[in-house]
């Protein structure tokens, strides 16, 4: 199951992206990019918090409660000073009409039944509140690598031979996977009921290089290899 996964591998998620400095302040940015006053908010699949607490010291950017299935994982995000409630994105209420802002933040890729999540944060949210779903497209090139790492199930293989990043994901997080390509995102979020959709990607080098240096996100989501969607109800 995924959350015992990340219940086993807590401490390694965030070990992971403190290795990959300039990938995580990448897509923090990318993250803060549609975020200014996100009013009462959620992050659905939220993890440890830390990208909660890095857009809160950086940004004043303050996300109020997440859910989150692994327990591991959910312990560490309370001790940031998030509000949550443990349970998977098909399985917990997320109420009706609660929330200005619903975050996906690398999260779409771990959702068994990501169109049932989706179509119960259009429940959620206030009328004229946002979402945002942001994660890896499918048709990327960090996400051809990971479902190769997947298929072969290690970075061990002459394939990844200076084709991977240095600090490669872990393939624990890797085999719990299932990524998907923006359209099919688009398509999931026009069919829940949403609208005036908005794009921002980063990450836009190859995977051996995109830590060498922080990206600001640009418009789009043809080049980068982490794409987020806004979109309103």
């Amino acid at each position: 199951m995924i959350e015992r996964a990340f219940d086993q591998y807590a401490s390694k998620y965030d070990e992971w992206f403190l290795k990959n400095v300039n990938v995580l302040a990448s897509e923090v940015a990318l993250v803060a990019h549609f975020l200014d006053n996100p009013g009462r908010s959620l992050s659905v699949g939220c993890g440890s918090g830390l990208f909660e607490a890095i857009l809160k010291k950086e940004y004043n950017i303050i996300i109020t409660e997440g859910i989150e299935p692994a327990e591991g994982m959910a312990e560490i995000a309370t001790k940031r000073g998030l509000k949550v409630t443990i349970g998977t994105a098909e399985d917990t209420d997320f109420g009706t009409e609660l929330y200005d802002t619903i975050m996906f933040n690398g999260t779409p890729s771990y959702i068994s039944d990501l169109q049932t999540a989706i179509n119960k944060a259009y429940n959620a949210l206030k009328p004229g509140g946002m979402i945002l779903v942001i994660d890896v497209p499918k048709e990327s090139s960090y996400g051809i690598l990971y479902n190769l790492a997947k298929e072969i199930g290690t970075w061990d293989h002459k394939y990844f031979d200076e084709a991977k990043a240095p600090n490669a994901y872990p393939i624990s997080f890797i085999n719990e996977s299932n990524w998907r390509s923006t359209p099919e995102k688009i398509r999931m979020l026009e069919k829940a009921g949403f609208s005036n959709l908005e794009f921002a990607q980063t990450l836009t080098k190859h995977p051996a290089y995109s830590d060498n240096a922080m990206e600001e996100p640009i418009a789009g989501y043809d080049s980068g290899d982490y794409v987020a969607i806004k979109a309103v109800k």
